[in-house]
């Protein structure tokens, strides 16, 4: 305190006005002075704490400015390389300025594009390796916090939910990861080497990071009483109702536990969206839709369980397959509301789009059923005498026809369960239909199908042997229109009916199928061999009538008509389906089942089958063939007996150079041809379908057009006014026989109209004419030739 004292003060006036207003305000009395050691105290504290700050500012300043100076000597470097070069720009330009244009235009075309790619690489540098910064800090955040996550495992539960945090960090900044690898994947496409050493970590950290994630969610399901115990559901019959006494642990979780579900649950989505993202960015220019599909995990864990739990039961159904399908279906309804109630909402959270938790847990149950199905229990009935599990091949065929009616069956419930949430399955949307369908077992074993579509085939035809073999199904016809859609009545035998019925119950079956390309394989083995049985049988019977009565009996005559009906009946199914979505669909898909290459196949069709892609369109062609033959068949047959009956009447010449007789509007030698051809196409209308009748009555209008016109107008015969009149008058009343099928009969006949419009011109019309094709036109002569024009106006006499 002496020193103090005896030390000397600076006069007022060295002082600042700071320090003075502090004093004045510390030490206003003598009461104050008293207060001075511990002022002192005071103020010798905060010097010391402003020294230590001085201190520490100085070191940070020091290593700002080392850390400074090492950029700036880089920055220095790169400035140093560019002024130099602008320096040897510069001379170059001083010294080849004498050149002119030429110097000028050599720097701006040469030293410049140089110097700016310099610069954009001196940029690119300054980019890589602030990127390259950023992002190994990045990994090294999330390497440090999978390893923390894998400490904290392993300590008491109290701490759990501390991992759990740590978890969604890791996930988190692994998100911002790729974030950063996408941008530069896009934008700096060379940096592969870069990205690809960025990947490699992240991999190593997600391998670590999704078990454990998994192991967690594992146990937490475990300590939810998942799976629910099925003893419940199992102890009466499995097709019963809902059962009451089932507690769903999903809805009954609460309090931490839940809150700890939910957290995993979010974490694995958020994991799976994370993965689903890099598949994106790494697939980039492939086919990424297999690809990029997965299951979703979290539901996995929940059918995962309770489907090993379920084997249990299966086991003991092998020869009741109807309980094991019944089981599957009501676990899979009971527990599927609390997908969408509780666990849709999570995944929404997490972003994870493209994923129902409804559809994925049926899917997932579906898939379960399908994978017991194609171990435990196709293999041992795939092939049953070799294994020796069917007594006979007929209980084989039997199982599996009743195995696949199961497996119909419950894909149509399943396809209600998911579209009652408003999802909407058909055969355009194949990856659902398949995940939901246990008839994918034979999307995998190919030679299941060929069985399946043989049993189906064989079943069918030993059905159709008894309907084809009784007589009464070819005589009695199908009752109302041949289709729905169009009202022309067929006339088509019962036995087309029920060949139609088999051939569509194929189709049905064939729908539950869940890929196009196996609806069309199915279709092929087992639908279009039904055709060609059909088509077979017909081809039979007509052959079997020609070969008896060359068709000249009534009997036979019918029997045809109804084969055509028959033909035509199930030729208008088929074109009606051509047209269909669902088959052009299954016809587009032909090229892939055949074997054959795109180009290959196409060189195998003509033009108009490559454009008719339906699936049955050979079949189609094949009856239309049949059908027209045969039609064609029946216009010759009865054609041959016209010419037989009025063959006196065609070779008569002497008739033409006579009057009529009396009493007689057509000669006598015409009118038993004309009541055989009535009494032959009365019953060939009253049996055959109008279209098909139509052909018929046509075919004979021409062929008797040519009958008449080459044995009577070009036969020589000498044509006076009586014979014109009579030849008339006959074809007047041929021409009323087929006016009752249309309203000008005389147009099916051209030429023996035109020949006897020649003949009924009169003398001096014919004479002081010259037949050529003007004069042919004029008299309106289209299908006659000159020279049979001029053959029959000379054979024309004129009397006085």
């Amino acid at each position: 305190m002496e020193s103090v004292v005896q030390s000397p003060l600076p006069p007022a006036s060295d002082l600042s006005p700071s320090i003075l207003s502090f004093l004045n305000t510390k030490l206003r009395s003598n009461q104050n002075l008293s207060q001075a050691p511990t002022l002192v105290s005071e103020l010798q504290a905060r010097c010391g704490d402003l020294d230590q700050a001085l201190i520490d500012l100085n070191r940070s300043l020091g290593s700002s400015l080392l850390a400074y100076a090492s950029v700036s000597d880089c920055a220095h470097g790169f400035l140093g390389l560019i002024n130099s070069q602008l320096t040897g720009l510069q001379s170059s330009t001083r010294s080849r300025s004498s050149d002119g244009e030429g110097g000028v235009e050599q720097i701006v075309g040469e030293e410049l594009p140089a110097l700016a790619r310099e610069v954009a690489r001196v940029e690119s540098v300054r980019t890589y390796s602030e990127t390259a910064v950023k992002l190994q800090a990045m990994i090294g955040d999330i390497e440090d916090a999978v390893s923390s996550t894998m400490k904290k495992n392993s300590w008491k539960h109290s701490v759990k939910q501390n991992s759990e945090e740590l978890r969604l960090v890791a996930i988190k900044t692994l998100k911002l990861t790729e974030d950063i690898l996408t941008s530069v994947t896009k934008t700096h496409p060379q940096w592969a080497h870069l990205v690809s050493a960025v990947d490699h970590r992240v991999d190593r950290a997600l391998a670590i990071l999704r078990p454990q994630a998994i192991a967690d969610h594992r146990a937490l399901l475990t300590s939810l009483g998942w799976p629910p115990p099925l003893s419940t559901l199992t102890s009466s019959n499995p097709g019963s109702g809902r059962s009451n006494d089932a507690q769903n642990p999903l809805f009954t979780m609460q309090g931490d536990l839940k809150d700890q579900y939910c957290e995993n649950f979010f974490a694995l989505c958020s994991l799976q969206e994370l993965q689903r993202r890099r598949k994106l960015r790494q697939l980039e220019g492939y086919n990424r839709e297999l690809a990029l599909y997965q299951p979703l995990w979290v539901i996995e864990e929940l059918v995962n369980p309770i489907a090993l739990a379920s084997q249990h039961h299966f086991s003991k159904w092998i020869e009741k397959p109807d309980f094991i399908f019944a089981l599957v279906y009501k676990i899979t309804r009971d527990y599927v509301d609390s997908m969408d109630e509780l666990l849709q909402p999570l995944v929404d959270e997490a972003m994870l789009t493209g994923y129902s938790c409804r559809e994925e847990w049926i899917s997932g149950m579906v898939s379960s059923l399908s994978t017991y199905l194609a171990k435990e229990i196709f293999p041992k009935h795939a092939h049953p005498d070799e294994d020796g599990v069917m007594d006979t091949q007929e209980h084989a065929k039997i199982y599996w026809l009743h195995l696949v009616d199961l497996m119909i069956s419950f894909d149509k419930k399943i396809k209600s369960l998911i579209e009652h949430s408003g999802i909407t399955l058909s055969f355009e949307d194949a990856g659902n239909f398949v995940k939901a369908s246990s008839l994918n077992v034979f999307c995998d074993r190919p030679d299941w199908l060929d069985i399946w579509a043989e049993i189906e085939l064989s079943d069918i035809l030993d059905k159709l042997k008894l309907e084809t073999g009784d007589e009464r199904n070819w005589t009695t016809k199908v009752q109302g229109a041949g289709l729905l859609s169009d009202a022309e009545d067929h006339k088509a035998p019962a036995i087309s009916s029920a060949y139609f019925q088999c051939l569509s119950s194929v189709v049905d079956r064939c729908r539950s199928l869940p890929r196009i390309s196996m609806r069309s394989k199915f279709l092929r083995l087992a639908g279009e061999p039904i055709i060609h049985r059909f088509l077979d049988c017909l081809l039979f019977r007509c052959q079997e009538a020609e070969g008896l009565t060359a068709l000249t009996d009534n009997d036979a005559l019918i029997k045809v008509a109804n084969s055509i009906n028959a033909a035509r009946y199930f030729e208008s199914v088929l074109k009606e389906w051509c047209v269909d979505v669902f088959f052009l669909e299954i016809g587009s898909t032909q090229y892939h089942q055949s074997g054959m290459s795109v180009g290959e196949e196409e060189s195998n069709l003509d033009p108009v089958e490559g454009l008719e892609s339906g699936i049955f369109y050979k079949d189609t062609v094949k009856l239309e063939e049949f059908r027209i033959e045969w039609a064609e068949k029946i216009s010759v047959v009865i054609l041959r007996g016209f010419d037989a009956e009025c063959r006196d009447y065609v070779k008569n010449r002497r008739q033409w150079q006579e009057k009529g007789e009396d009493g007689w509007t057509v000669s006598k030698y015409l009118v038993g041809a004309l009541n055989y051809l009535q009494g032959k196409v009365s019953v060939v209308e009253v049996n055959l379908n109008a279209v098909d009748f139509v052909g018929v009555w046509r075919s004979l209008a021409g062929g008797i057009d040519r009958l008449f016109f080459s044995g009577i107008l070009m036969s020589n015969a000498k044509f006076h006014d009586g014979g014109v009149e009579r030849l008339g008058n006959d074809l007047e009343v041929l021409f009323g026989a087929f006016g009752a099928w249309c309203l000008r009969p005389e147009g099916f006949f051209p030429r023996v109209c035109e020949g006897l419009k020649l003949l009924k011109m009169g003398e001096e019309e014919l004479q002081n004419s010259l037949v050529g094709e003007t004069w042919m036109k004029e008299k309106g002569i289209r299908h006659l030739n000159m020279a049979e024009a001029e053959k029959i106006v000379k054979s024309r006499v004129f009397t006085s």
